[in-house]
């Protein structure tokens, strides 16, 4: 493994921790951050040992932050933490997910404000080379305190309880430090409270979230291309001219691609001189839909880099006489912009039920259900019955969970941001999506195909071509279930836009833009 990262010292992207999680990139700590740790380590040891009152070192927590802990019970004090913290349920969150989440972790301990034992930060290190993962239950989170729950559960395996995959397979902690030839952990003063106070949870699910939506809005230009080439629409309202008189970054980036996308394309070229004074918005607006979908894509995307590199422990040790009880690990500023993105997910969805409907009715020259045997034959009356209901309900996932608030902690904690259910819904709303973008490919490639012998661009084209690969031109009604399937599996697999990416480099053709990027 050539690529290295650099945990506490280094700039944290987006990219970096997806590649450290799939094993590309390895993440270690420096002499510079390991100076910094170590020196933090012995601020807390001074705090101890003076008896100077600083929450959660020697204090209880939350209501209990004025009862007062002997030097002795310090360690005792973190190992109840974690234990009393594991209350999460529900099934476990995705592996990948939990393993973003150790990444996260370990880049804001290693910035040297924790007070964590560098040992510490290297079994978590273990872990994430060894890709042993802890077992981490989705529910439980209030996305303030930190995400107190999660995070118990998630560093349980450091004492040898709590349970780990490994090699596809879970296990208990304990057995898997004992094949390992490890022990636990002895945690000192503050280790415990620093471990679970943070934003990992959210945070790593709006990291994976940026990721995913990123080829969700490549893959609506893509398949939207190629709808309108279906429908015979026009490349007119993507000219650069209309989108410098109302520059959005989104919009200028997406009617920048359309228009590439459809340039010299034969289909288009033929219809130029038609009667047709314009098209339905789900066609023309494009632009300002998916390039809104965009300009949140990245909000999320800063803000999360933001969070990827910031220390959101509490307290904050800069040394043993100037700590500070912050709010740093209120998930707020995460839980606002998931919400937002998760509005913007579900209108892509919503734009493109529009254009399979559009692409049903008979019209711009299209048979009735995309089929020349409608009556016999339902053609493609149902899918649209699929995507109607993934619309709705992702409409009904649209409520931002930011915006409610329910007190914990006796009242101490009166304010807390549900961050963790705005990173879950906004990951329900992406899987219906893709479901919907597999279904538009479906109609899309059959529309292209009435337009026969005309043919269309390089990268439509190619993508044409890929979904004949898959699922052939339909005829006859069969069970659509499975060509949703397949197509939905190019999406989610990469397929898709590799296949763009691939054609668009063979023939010299710049979809991409810098600003739109995850490194």
């Amino acid at each position: 493994m050539s690529n290295t990262f650099h945990y506490g010292s280094s700039h944290l992207t987006i990219g970096i921790c997806l590649d450290i999680a799939k094993g590309k990139t390895k993440g270690i700590i420096g002499h510079d951050a390991s100076e910094k740790v170590i020196a933090s380590w012995r601020e807390v040891e001074k705090i101890v040992h003076a008896q100077l009152p600083v929450y959660g070192i020697n204090t209880g927590f939350g209501p209990l932050c004025d009862t007062r802990i002997s030097e002795a019970d310090t360690s005792q004090l973190q190992v109840n933490l974690l234990k009393s913290h594991s209350v999460g349920v529900g099934k476990p969150i995705p592996q990948e997910i939990a393993k973003l989440m150790l990444i996260s972790k370990v880049q804001a301990l290693a910035q040297g404000y924790s007070g964590i034992a560098l040992t510490t930060l290297e079994r978590i290190i273990w872990h994430i080379d060894h890709d042993i993962i802890p077992v981490v239950p989705e529910k439980g989170s209030v996305g303030a305190s930190g995400d107190l729950a999660p995070l118990a559960h998630l560093f349980l395996p450091l004492i040898g309880e709590g349970e780990v995959f490994a090699n596809g397979d879970k296990f208990h902690a304990g057995d898997i430090l004992s094949r390992h030839g490890l022990q636990p952990l002895t945690l000192g003063p503050k280790e415990g409270l620093a471990l679970i106070n943070g934003t990992q949870f959210i945070l790593a699910f709006a990291v994976k979230a940026v990721e995913r939506l990123h080829n969700a809005l490549d893959a609506a230009d893509l398949i939207g291309a190629t709808s309108l080439e279906g429908l015979m629409g026009s490349a007119r309202p993507f000219d650069e001219r209309l989108h410098q008189l109302r520059p959005y970054k989104g919009s200028k980036h997406v009617a920048k691609r359309l228009h590439t996308l459809l340039n010299e394309s034969e289909i288009c070229n033929s219809h130029i001189n038609c009667d047709r004074v314009q098209d339905p918005y789900s066609l023309r607006c494009m632009p300002q839909v998916h390039g809104a979908s965009r300009n949140a894509w990245l909000h999320l995307k800063e803000l999360t880099e933001i969070e990827l590199n910031s220390v959101t422990d509490n307290p904050i040790v800069f040394n043993a006489d100037d700590t500070i009880s912050g709010g740093n690990f209120h998930g707020q500023p995460l839980a606002m912009v998931l919400d937002y993105a998760t509005i913007a997910t579900a209108e892509l969805g919503n734009i493109a039920d529009r254009r399979c409907y559009l692409m049903s009715e008979g019209r711009y020259g299209l048979p009735k259900l995309l089929t020349n045997n409608a009556g016999l034959h339902s053609g493609l009356m149902i899918p649209q019955y699929t995507t109607a209901a993934l619309v709705t309900e992702n409409k009904t996932l649209c409520f931002p969970a930011s915006a409610d608030s329910v007190p914990t902690s006796l009242g101490q904690e009166d304010h807390v941001s549900m961050g963790s259910i705005s990173g879950r819904k906004l990951h329900q709303v992406i899987d219906n999506l893709e479901y919907i973008q597999a279904i538009e490919l479906l109609y899309a490639a059959q529309a292209m195909d009435f337009r026969r012998p005309l043919k269309s661009t390089p990268v439509v084209e190619a993508l044409h071509s890929l979904v004949r690969q898959k699922v052939s031109f339909i005829e006859d009604d069969r069970i659509f279930a499975t060509d949703i399937n397949n197509l939905h599996q190019l999406i989610t697999n990469g397929s898709l836009l590799a296949t763009a990416g691939d054609t668009a480099a063979k023939h010299h053709i710049n979809l991409n833009d810098d600003d739109f990027g995850i490194y």
